[in-house]
């Protein structure tokens, strides 16, 4: 076959009749050492050179000069312009000079045949698909769903102008499950016009900017697409397009379309990149998290297999024109459980997933609509018809441990890292680092965010042990995630957000494993989360919580509980007015039970339980004493009610003797008998009053307890 090659100058001579090699000349070459000028433009000369063709060719021998050819039998190398006689000479295939197509006429020189074309147009196979199992049928996932058991959803339906800040933090459901808003009115988003069209898109952006273009197919990327040819295929009558496409990742930040959109007011209010990512690392020449502004163009019949946003974060999505289907599966631990087996594996590609999951909904959307879909949520969607939509990803902070999760899913199934958010681990510090100054600040924080807090603050945790103790390249990629420009020591700004965090939301330690939570009321984890149950937390009793890791409180020297004094009286007092709405104040404050002349007769029972300990210190001795008062008022004419009273929480009231007070060593080594003889002192020396009632009962028969 005939050899050609493009040189400046050749390295070798012609060869001699013995059959050199080019090796032999470069070698012989070498040895005779640098030859001069005259000898090089020699050297750059073939067999078939003559002067008069170089003096009149001119510039145009000078490029022409650099195609060689080679003779298939003498090796000889020639000017492709001396001796190819205005051929193409990527077409020969097999070349002999004239001198050996003289010495042996039976040589013919050849050329390579023509590429075979045809003008049927021709389906393409995707063999790599075949190769994985992949059916190259786009309506597969249709006939999937056939006789599938899909509910109509019972998410809410909102006007714009009540998705707020306050509406987050006043709904316990708030951003747990979707929410569609009809009319984009007061939602304070700004969006191109109902006319706009993907000519409009491609025009904004230009036609030679690259697209990522989907196969509905198989699922997976169409290399070499810019918006020129996207705009070309969408023109495409249905019928005659090869393939069906989507595009859902066309991110406009930064473009001159980009200034046409803006995303919801909430949006903009929860998100992180807003919230904490320097603004003078943003914009262009940055790099940054870019998933605030996606242009979507579906054709008819395109189809979003089953998938969770990355990161688990949350989506505003608005339908321009055209309209969607959407199918959603919560995000139980369960469901989430079967999306791990099922992503990234064969089953993906001939199961719906929706049977390994409790529920399936359904949800369209129209033009006009927008819908916010939260963190985690599992869903695929469906295009009817030509559609275009404008939409993005967030993460917030009202959900963090499920978006942690989400995220490792992505790692456990092996989600390459271009389809994960980006700079994910180094927007947790930037946010770690704001809550930690905003906690300094003393902040006040809703229960649901502290919660969702402390799960980043273990995150960080995680990644300074990682820094500290992980292999080498672990170390090198955990701390390139750390943003020197604002975290000088990362792990102890992990660890001080994880004790401000615990000891902000109710913790009485920061020991590395969970501690108790000690007991408030609007601690959030008492329902499921964003569909994610939650364990109950153990709440220890006062006693046995500990201030600090290493800290225990001093026992009680000694705890004696009194026998229960009981009385009965008879007593001359009004009866509570039921139609009065102050009754049950007096009765609280103590007023309720004047005895006066005028009033009726109402028996007394009067139960009243003491218990006192006390213990020495080192500036002298404690003592507590509980004191728990219950009684119950019952008229003339009256039954007594038969429900028992509500306890009442106890405070305990401490008293401590000062130095002066302090008994001598001996007392303070006295035997338990001194000791019980000392207590009764105590106790002949208690009295007992009514600090609080409590009241629960009729007016007819009122049941007062106190403790003080």
């Amino acid at each position: 076959m005939a050899r050609s090659r493009r040189r400046s100058g050749r390295t070798q001579k012609t060869p001699d009749p013995s059959g050199a090699t080019d090796d032999d000349a470069q070698a012989q070459a070498a040895e005779e050492g640098e030859e001069d000028y005259q000898d090089q433009e020699e050297d750059d000369k073939c067999p078939a050179c003559k002067v008069a063709d170089e003096q009149a060719e001119g510039q145009q021998a000078a490029a022409d000069k650099e195609k060689w050819v080679r003779c298939d039998a003498c090796k000889t190398w020639f000017h492709w312009r001396c001796v190819g006689e205005g051929g193409d000479l990527d077409a020969v295939d097999k070349w002999f000079c004239k001198a050996c197509l003289s010495a042996d006429p039976a040589r013919v020189i050849t050329m390579k045949p023509p590429a075979r074309k045809s003008a049927r147009k021709k389906t393409q196979r995707d063999y790599a698909g075949l190769n994985a199992g992949q059916e190259a049928d786009p309506s597969r996932f249709l006939r999937m769903m056939e006789g599938k058991v899909i509910k109509k959803d019972p998410f809410r339906r909102m006007k714009g102008s009540d998705v707020g800040v306050e509406w987050l933090e006043n709904d316990e459901s708030a951003m747990k499950e979707p929410i569609l808003i009809e009319s984009e009115e007061g939602l304070g988003m700004k969006m191109p016009p109902s006319g706009f069209t993907v000519d409009d898109v491609v025009q904004a952006l230009g036609e030679d900017h690259p697209v990522e273009v989907i196969d509905v197919a198989t699922q997976s990327n169409s290399p070499n697409w810019t918006l020129g040819k996207w705009l070309e295929y969408w023109h495409t009558e249905p019928s005659k397009r090869d393939k069906i496409r989507n595009v859902i990742s066309l991110e406009i930040s930064g473009t001159s379309l980009a200034d046409q959109v803006l995303p919801p007011r909430i949006v903009r209010e929860l998100d992180w990149v807003e919230k904490f990512w320097p603004n003078t690392k943003k914009g262009r020449g940055h790099n940054y998290p870019k998933v605030q502004l996606y242009c979507l163009m579906g054709v008819g019949g395109a189809w979003t297999d089953w998938h969770i946003d990355f990161a688990g974060s949350s989506v505003y999505y608005h339908v321009l024109n055209g309209s969607k289907v959407f199918y959603f599966i919560r995000p139980t631990p369960a469901n989430l459980a079967a999306y791990e087996r099922w992503s990234g594996t064969e089953v993906q590609n001939h199961s719906w997933l929706g049977d390994m999951c409790d529920e399936v909904f359904k949800v369209e959307l129209k033009a006009g609509n927008t819908m916010i879909i939260p963190t985690g949520w599992i869903h695929a969607v469906y295009t009817p018809v030509d559609t275009l939509v404008f939409g993005g990803n967030f993460l917030h902070s009202y959900n963090i441990p499920t978006q942690l999760r989400v995220r490792e899913i992505e790692i456990a199934t092996h989600v390459p890292k271009k389809f994960r958010f980006p700079h994910f681990v180094k927007l947790c510090w930037y946010a770690g680092e704001k809550y930690l100054r905003d906690l300094k600040a003393k902040e006040d924080f809703s229960p649901r965010v502290l919660e969702s807090v402390e799960a980043l603050a273990d995150f960080l945790v995680a990644e300074a042990r990682t820094m500290e103790r992980g292999t080498e390249s672990a170390k090198r990629q955990a701390k390139e995630e750390v943003p020197g420009d604002r975290i000088k020591d990362a792990p102890a700004l992990a660890r001080e957000l994880r004790w401000r965090v615990r000891h902000a939301a109710g913790y009485s330690s920061d020991d590395d494993s969970r501690s108790t939570r000690k007991l408030k009321g609007a601690i959030n984890g008492e329902g499921p989360s964003n569909g994610v149950g939650s364990k109950r937390k153990r709440i220890a009793s006062e006693d046995s919580m500990e201030l600090f890791r290493h800290f225990k409180r001093p026992s009680w020297d000694r705890i004696e509980e009194w026998p229960t004094e009981k009385e009965t009286r008879v007593v001359k007092v009004r009866r509570p007015n039921i139609k009065s709405q102050d009754w049950a104040h007096g009765w609280v404050k103590g007023n309720g039970d004047a005895e006066v002349a005028d009033g009726e007769e109402a028996h007394v029972e009067r139960k009243r339980d003491v218990i006192v300990k006390v213990r020495r210190t080192a500036k002298g001795l404690e003592r507590q004493r509980v004191e728990r008062v219950f009684e119950e008022w019952v008229w003339n004419g009256e039954t007594p009610t038969a429900s028992p009273p509500r306890s009442s929480k106890t405070e305990p009231v401490e008293d401590a003797m000062s130095s002066e007070d302090r008994p001598p060593p001996s007392a303070a080594k006295a035997d338990p008998a001194d000791q019980d003889t000392a207590m009764q002192d105590v106790a002949q020396s208690a009295s007992g009053g009514m600090n609080g009632s409590e009241v629960n009962g009729s007016p007819s028969a009122v049941t007062v307890g106190s403790s003080g």
